[in-house]
């Protein structure tokens, strides 16, 4: 083969010219001879042993063997089956040459001959099926062989093995025939079938299509479920592959099998409810296939995902929520790898279904007398738990209950009601009689008691769910003043005065010793910035009570320039600024949008202000959201590493490396998040230009004198007006005149201590004059144009009246000629009827049909005339009302207007 000699040349070029590879490459050689050509059974029996001895151990000779060995060992297990031996030997030291040999030498070679050989192997479609072919055989180690050498060139060679066994036929049905053979080789099958089925959407229909559902449930049955071995793990595995991202799969399993069975795997058996590491991990794939099941796709944004939706509602019609309750909520001992992920799949399974929400909220856990609403566990978890992933999955599940679901978030606010003195103090654990709403602000004020801000910055999380687009929900929580404190002198104090006190102790124990003062302070300011953001979007309400203590807008400006506090930190409280601006409606000098954006200008300044928007949205957090987050698959190896995880472990290291993506601060920027912050960021800044470009409105004072008296007419308060001005305009340049004196003299002068104190204030006096002079140029200026301007108007318009006049008055002496013409005629009529018998047609009715048509032309004409004539008579009057404002003597513009236009009186138009 061609092959081959390529192969020899990368064994010399790896190689080079050392004898111990010389001498394996003969030794190898010689027992291939041996194998090829040789006459007694018994030698080249004997000869495949040693072959497979020496290629199990050598990577010269696997290496050598690579080059030569295939075409005999293929030759064998084609032409020799009913030599049983020797098909044997040839597939184990087929096995051998593929599989990867870990001793000190492998530092010298520089490829890998396991690889090389797989590849050159599978090179053929002929050679996978010829393997296939010999799972037909009945000999036990053929077929066992055989498998291993299929599950090690997928090993090496998935995506070239996948696509060569699709085009042989039967090949995967004789694969999953595998499944129910014994014991040993059904397990080979199975992990092959794993390999098999990774990202290979034909291979999975094909092996659903064999009835791939029935066998692995059979087998995890026969195995003892969740409480099996490893061989539960590779079934599920199995399954897992089969319905990743695969609808028709997923339909069909729904449709047919049922969710049953997977269902069955969560339950939890005996009493001991004992954790080993193989069952953890089997509870985690078991969680994985309903996440997958429920798990929405990028068009489920638009509601479109019905499968997902269908599997939801199946999935908790099966009471697969009571088991998760079971695992994630109630069952405390269970490992902290299940606790998460089955509080992931509960917020997974009530994500935008509502009937799904419903249950939820209506569950209770516990037994009699000590039960408690689902929700209130989940928030004592919350508010209880030392690992960071059960918090963040914990939250997950509120955050899912509240999106657009308005009734759901007024119900669990409806509850903030603050404990008694008494109770402020209570430990966590004695919580169990309090409402939801109670215990969440007991989370909310236990730093009060022990200064962990921790909990607080959780049930801040919690709380700004409830919060997010619900006004109502928002107004209630601006109503809740929490107990009298030292630092309140004695009175009440607004919940949200509160967490801004939170806020600012955060920032001076992160900042008191330059450092961050634990792994909670990574993300306790960030948090509580979003509860305040989320809180005071779209409501004016919410910003009138955070700047009603003035030091919370000082604090933030500080914030905002604090080089110790982290990127997001200081975008987050730009966000809350720029909202105090965008949702302000007071009036209150100091409080308004204009004094804030001048306070943000002198103590940070614009261009300072905005960069920290630009700077926030460079940040990883920022910069790398996705809309959807996909979890790695469980294999045995992730597996195993996620079943040893401890409540600290993960989160001990996850807390050295700022830079990292922090889980808390990860669920903290979602999606949904990162884009709120987008669209404010927009507002804010088009709020600022809009601010600018329309300074605060000064309220003009008229003066007494300069209002109109009563009993005064228009034409004498108009005089009285101007007389007024021209006196103030009078009296301005003369007193610039004597100012300007002034100034000259103090000049003249020198430099004497009395002329020193009086110059600056006289010059600021003639700047000041000067300044109202010129404005008052300008207006005078503006009017003057503007009067010119309605005047070439009401000319325009008065020239468009005496035409519209004179078309009117031609219009009515044609319709008077026409009426003497009609006449006319009448009397010649009545004359020739008088004077024979000769018959004549109705002149009366031709003469009705005339005047008819006549008069409705004529009308019709008559009244689009008097409706323009009505419209620029309107247009007049508004110009003359004007003009009088202007002060404008409009009798004296009008005299001689029209006098050669007057329509003369028709006393004949309505004769008959």
């Amino acid at each position: 083969m061609d092959f081959v000699s390529g192969y020899k040349g990368v064994v010399g070029r790896v190689f080079g010219n050392d004898n111990g590879t010389s001498n394996e490459d003969s030794y190898v050689e010689r027992l291939l001879d041996r194998i090829n050509n040789g006459t007694k059974a018994e030698d080249r029996r004997m000869a495949m042993v040693e072959l497979q001895s020496v290629v199990a151990e050598n990577h010269a000779a696997q290496l050598a063997f690579g080059a030569m060995g295939f075409p005999v060992l293929l030759s064998v297990l084609k032409d020799e089956r009913d030599d049983v031996e020797m098909v044997r030997g040839a597939l184990e030291t087929l096995v051998s040459s593929l599989t990867p040999l870990n001793h000190t030498t492998t530092a010298k070679i520089e490829v890998d001959p396991s690889k090389m050989n797989a590849d050159l192997l599978s090179r053929e479609v002929d050679n996978i099926a010829l393997l296939l072919g010999l799972l037909a055989e009945d000999d036990f180690y053929v077929r066992y062989y055989t498998l291993q050498v299929l599950t090690a060139l997928l090993t090496n060679s998935l995506s070239r093995l996948q696509e060569s066994i699709l085009t042989i036929p039967r090949g995967i049905t004789r694969l999953m025939d595998m499944l129910m053979d014994r014991e040993v080789i059904r397990n080979e099958a199975l992990l092959l079938l794993t390999y098999l089925t990774r990202e290979a959407e034909e291979i999975q229909k094909i092996v659903v299509f064999e009835g791939a559902y029935e066998k692995i449930f059979t087998i995890m049955k026969e195995e003892g479920g969740s409480d099996g071995g490893v061989v539960v793990q590779d079934c599920l595995q199995l399954l897992n592959n089969i319905l990743r991202n695969n609808t028709s799969n997923q339909t069909l399993l729904r449709e047919t099998v049922g969710f049953d069975p997977v269902v069955s795997l969560l339950k939890l058996r005996g009493v001991s409810y004992s954790f080993t590491q193989q069952k953890t991990i089997n509870l985690l794939s078991t969680l994985e296939t309903v996440n997958m099941l429920i798990a929405s796709s990028p068009q489920a944004e638009t509601g479109k995902d019905t499968n997902s939706m269908t599997n939801k509602t199946v999935l908790v019609q099966r009471k697969v929520l009571d088991y998760l309750l079971m695992l994630g909520v109630e069952s405390q001992w269970a490992p902290v790898a299940v606790r998460c992920a089955a509080l992931h799949c509960i917020g997974d399974l009530i994500a935008r279904h509502p009937q799904n929400v419903g249950e939820l909220a209506n569950k209770v856990l516990g037994e009699e007398p000590q039960v408690e609403p689902a929700l209130n566990s989940i928030l004592r978890i919350i508010l209880r738990t030392s690992s960071m992933q059960e918090f963040v999955d914990a939250d997950y599940v509120f955050k899912n209950f509240c999106e657009k679901n308005p009734e759901g978030q007024k119900l669990l606010a409806s509850t903030l009601t603050p404990q008694p003195q008494s109770m402020i103090h209570v430990a966590l654990e004695d919580d169990v009689n309090m409402s939801f709403g109670s215990m969440l602000l007991h989370g909310l004020t236990m730093s009060e008691s022990d200064g962990d801000l921790e909990i607080s910055a959780r049930a801040a999380s919690v709380l700004s769910h409830l919060l997010k687009d619900n006004m109502q929900c928002k107004e209630k929580a601006l109503k809740v003043e929490l107990g009298a404190t030292v630092q309140s002198m004695g009175t009440p104090e607004p919940l949200m005065h509160r967490m801004v006190k939170y806020l600012a102790v955060a920032s001076s124990m992160d900042s008191k010793d330059g450092k961050s003062n634990g792994k909670a302070n990574l993300y306790i300011q960030e948090m509580i910035l979003k509860l305040l953001i989320i809180w005071l979007a779209d409501s004016p309400t919410a910003v009138q009570c955070f700047l009603d203590a003035r030091p919370h807008l000082t604090y933030l400006l500080e914030l905002l320039s604090n080089q110790s506090a982290t990127v997001c930190t200081r975008g987050l409280a730009a966000i809350l600024l720029g909202e105090c601006v965008l949702y302000n409606k007071c009036i209150e000098s100091g409080k308004d949008a204009h004094g804030i954006v001048d306070a943000i200008s002198q103590k940070a300044g614009l261009t300072s202000f905005f960069l920290k928007f630009d700077d926030m949205q460079k940040n990883f957090l920022f910069a790398s959201k996705k809309l959807t987050e996909h979890r790695k698959p469980l294999t045995r190896s992730s597996g195993a590493s996620m079943a040893e995880i401890e409540d600290e472990e993960n989160d001990a290291s996850m807390a050295d490396n700022r830079d990292e993506e922090h889980p808390v601060l990860a669920s903290l920027f979602d999606a949904a998040f990162v884009a709120m912050v987008g669209n404010l960021e927009a507002n804010i800044r088009d709020r600022f230009i809009d601010v600018y470009s329309n300074p605060k409105a000064k309220v003009a004072v008229v003066p007494a004198e300069l209002e109109q008296r009563g009993g005064e007419s228009d034409v004498d308060y108009i005089n009285r007006l101007k007389s007024f001005v021209e006196k103030q305009c009078s009296e301005i340049q003369d007193l610039l005149g004597r100012n300007g004196s002034l100034a000259e003299d103090l000049a003249k002068s020198g430099a004497k201590s009395e002329q020193k104190t009086s110059g600056p204030s006289e010059r600021v006096q003639v700047e000041t004059f000067r300044r109202e002079l010129r404005e008052a140029s300008q207006r005078l200026e503006m009017l003057k144009s503007e009067k010119a301007k309605l005047e070439n108007d009401a000319s325009m318009y008065q020239n468009l009246a005496g035409k519209m006049e004179s078309e009117l008055k031609s219009l009515s002496d044609a319709y008077y000629s026409l009426e003497l013409a009609n006449a006319q005629l009448e009397k010649e009529i009545k004359s020739l009827r008088s004077g024979g018998a000769t018959p004549y047609p109705d002149i009366e009715a031709i003469k009705e049909e005339v005047r008819e048509e006549t008069q409705k032309e004529s009308e019709g004409e008559l009244n689009d005339l008097l409706v323009c004539l009505g419209q620029e008579q309107s247009k007049v009057e508004r110009l003359t009302e004007r003009l009088l404002e202007l002060g404008e003597d409009v009798d004296k513009l009008l005299e001689g207007v029209g006098d050669d236009t007057a329509i003369p009186e028709d006393d004949d138009e309505d004769e008959d």
